[in-house]
């Protein structure tokens, strides 16, 4: 087995983490903090592909850790006042965003997830993670519903693959909603500059928001640089972007993909197919990262009034199981 496939416990800025290699590639798990994917890197090409927290940052990374790595959205995004009725029962969640009345990306992305397992052999490096969400938790009261998460990442020559699990422990259904709000350098390779960088989204319709970032379950058009992100032209930082899209898969594929036309590289996110929706944010624009967010349905779905076929809302019912795999790699040009 090579020098460069390995996985084991480690630090990470201090923290307890764990550390995978395999080929070029590596990534680093960190547990405790949401259980988030804080680095994917090429080694051998030194491209940090996703954003992480510097040393500077650690702290406010560690107070609020949702625009570094991968973190985990359940539910994700925003909810009208932090309340909503699902199956007869109304769900109050804190207002955790002043600004706009809302709550904001759910309860799992901040607090410890459990290391189910870590381990390498000829193939690939793997590290699995796992949430049990039941009334210890501390906010079982305001989502009060037993289930479980697992996450597990796995690096291999293909570059890095996500399959997340979740199944409904309790005994009544669940309105499940989940998204990731997975942070991408761009541009990941040094010496590259926003003008080298060309993005393609699998965006279908532009959802129309509120001044409170909230859908108003009505369509706007696509403006000129949304359109050239469909057609695979677009810059990721053509506009200032905080906005929320249909996907519509090409050719059987729900993905963003990043090419850096200087280092001849195309960096490509397939999602997969049950992540109906996208947001996307880059931070008013800041030339250094952007946000490609997968999510199973609409922002705000609960409080939708469009059928769940359109919003994606769906009941996970006792006993029932659900699960995904993404990838993410990089590929030459």
């Amino acid at each position: 087995m090579s020098n460069n496939n390995y996985a084991r416990e480690g630090r990470y800025q201090d923290e307890e983490a764990i550390l995978i290699g395999f080929g070029s590639y590596s990534a680093v798990m960190l547990p405790r903090i949401g259980g988030n994917l804080i680095s994917f890197r090429d080694e051998v090409n030194q491209y940090a592909i996703l954003r992480e927290p510097t040393a500077e940052e650690w702290t406010s990374f560690v107070e609020r850790p949702m625009v570094h790595g991968i973190p985990v959205l359940f539910p994700p995004n925003r909810y009208d006042n932090g309340t909503f009725t699902f199956n007869n029962h109304t769900y109050s969640f804190p207002i955790n965003e002043p600004s706009t009345g809302n709550h904001l990306h759910g309860f799992v992305y901040d607090c410890p997830w459990e290391t189910v397992e870590y381990g390498c052999d000829d193939d690939k490096s793997w590290v699995s993670v796992r949430i049990r969400f039941d009334d210890t938790h501390p906010s079982f009261v305001h989502f009060p519903h037993e289930f479980t998460l697992t996450n597990t990442y796995t690096l291999s020559d293909k570059g890095l693959s996500q399959h997340f699990h979740a199944i409904n422990d309790g005994n009544t259904a669940l309105p499940f909603m989940l998204g990731f709000h997975t942070a991408v350098n761009a541009p990941f390779a040094a010496g590259s500059t926003p003008e080298d960088l060309s993005c393609l989204f699998t965006l279908g319709n532009r959802w129309e928001m509120s001044e409170r970032m909230l859908p108003t379950d009505k369509f706007q058009p696509l403006s000129p640089s949304e359109q050239q992100l469909k057609d695979g032209v677009g810059n990721p930082y053509a506009e200032d972007m905080d906005n929320h899209y249909t996907a519509l898969p090409q050719n059987g594929s729900n993905r963003m993909t990043l090419t850096d036309t200087k280092a001849k590289k195309r960096l490509v996110y397939d999602v997969g197919l049950k992540y109906k929706q996208w947001m996307i944010w880059n931070n008013k624009s800041n030339r250094a990262y952007f946000c490609p967010e997968p999510q199973t349905s609409q922002v705000n779905a609960p409080n939708s009034t469009l059928p769940t076929e359109e919003n994606g809302l769906f009941a996970l019912e006792p006993g029932q199981e659900w699960s995904e795999t993404s990838h993410m790699y990089l590929e030459s040009v």
